[in-house]
């Protein structure tokens, strides 16, 4: 659905072509809070995108705010390149004491850049640097960035062919499928790997998202995890898992891969690691593998300082203790139970409901369907966005620190919007 909103001829004089969530959603935002934005007529979205997982503690978080806007008023730096601070340092020390000594992980962290594909080109760029190879191994209806090496390890069609060149070095895999059986695909990937015939090199890594959030909520099992885990040690392959998306909590525990009780040899964060919504990235990886030389992988906005704060904040508020972990597995049954009722409520409409934590999508035979309920969702009030590689998906990701009554409102909203796009049944002659 495609409405104009009042002041629409300026963005199409002016904005390229290129834009995109504006023409799914025809309001002129003005002010967000928690899990709601307005419009300029004050018209109130529940907020079930979240940034696509950039808001996972909500719009103007209070608490974040507060220390955002005192760090400004005193003058704080705010463009540092990777110049030490003070705010880098206070980050650094809390995200060492409150993730990664609890979880005895050992990485150390590099700033790459203010976005989630430059964290993706850095951890490509090391993997290849440490291996000495340049093969990269990436899996079906991945998507991890749109930068040209981050496409090359992209999945989807339309995304790759924007680049414009041919994406090279980067192998696709089948990623785990719940009917396949647990370890056909990678028997498989081993005969490859194990035959000097199969025509593939030893990739230097495999890079893997234990949720594919652009693919379409596609759920990798713990066992599928561990096994592709112990085949790059077993191959001499690096491990890389992109929680740019599905980390900081999204799933339940603040990385999405520590259910499967792994430890990748590299991470990539991005999204919700400032909690405001400032962009801010990091690339974690084993101390071995830090063999940078100084200045040989940098980026201008790489020391952006007002992010270190509210990430500071995010996980003083949110990760010193275990209760936004419980409350969001808590609320992800209960969007689970939801969904799995309307989709049994129309047999043959919706093909599947899958999702951890509170990353869930609904997929549905008819792709199109995916689209006109996420368009009717807005009309409702109600921010959906569709993913998958045919937008088959309608995707729900509310804020982890939603309000029970809201997550209510905003879960009967979808099951109206379900309902109200339901086609006609046919009614067959007598």
């Amino acid at each position: 659905m495609a409405v104009a909103h009042p002041v629409s001829d300026v963005f199409e004089r002016v904005e390229s072509e290129v834009r995109s969530y504006c023409r799914c959603w025809p309001a002129l935002f003005d002010r967000a809070h928690g899990s709601t934005l307005y419009d300029e007529h004050h018209r109130p979205y529940l907020d079930f995108f979240s940034g696509a997982g950039a808001l996972n503690y909500g719009h103007n978080n209070p608490v974040l705010k507060r220390a955002l806007l005192d760090y400004i008023e005193r003058d704080g730096i705010t463009h540092a390149l990777d110049m030490s601070t003070a705010a880098k340092r206070t980050f650094l020390e809390t995200f060492q004491e409150t993730v990664l000594e609890p979880r005895e992980l050992p990485y150390k962290v590099m700033f790459p850049g203010p976005a989630g594909t430059t964290a993706v080109e850095a951890a490509l760029k090391l993997a290849r640097k440490v291996k000495g190879r340049e093969g990269i191994v990436f899996f079906s209806n991945a998507f991890h960035g749109m930068s040209l090496g981050s496409l090359a390890v992209t999945g989807n069609a339309s995304k790759r062919a924007g680049a414009g060149v041919p994406l090279v070095h980067a192998t696709p895999m089948p990623y785990d499928d719940r009917s396949d059986g647990r370890a056909r695909g990678f028997h498989w990937f081993d005969r490859l790997l194990a035959s000097e015939g199969s025509g593939l090199d030893i990739p230097a890594a495999v890079i893997v998202e234990t949720v594919q959030g652009e693919g379409g909520i596609n759920v990798a099992r713990a066992e599928w995890l561990h096994d592709l885990a112990q085949l790059c040690r077993r191959r001499d392959m690096l491990m890389i898992v992109d929680d740019i998306q599905m980390g900081c909590g999204r799933t339940g525990r603040f990385f999405s891969f520590e259910e499967a009780g792994i430890t990748p040899d590299i991470v990539t964060l991005s999204k919700s690691v400032s909690g405001y919504g400032l962009p801010m990235a990091m690339t974690l990886f084993r101390p071995e593998l830090d063999v940078w030389e100084p200045g040989e992988h940098n980026g201008t906005f790489r020391g952006f300082n007002p992010a270190f704060v509210t990430a500071t904040a995010a996980l003083e508020e949110y990760w010193s203790d275990g209760w936004l972990e419980k409350q969001t597995l808590a609320r992800g049954e209960r969007v689970e139970q939801v969904l799995r009722a309307v989709a049994a409520d129309r047999p043959g409409s919706a093909l599947d409901v899958r999702g951890r934590g509170l990353a869930w999508g609904m997929e549905f035979a008819d792709p199109s369907r995916a689209t006109a309920v996420c368009a009717r969702a807005f009309e409702l009030g109600l921010l959906l966005e569709t993913s998958g590689p045919q937008d088959q998906v309608a995707k729900l990701l509310p804020p982890l620190t939603i309000a029970d009554e809201e997550l209510e409102h905003g879960l009967v909203l979808f099951s109206r919007a379900v309902r109200e796009t339901e086609p006609p049944r046919s009614v067959g002659r007598r």
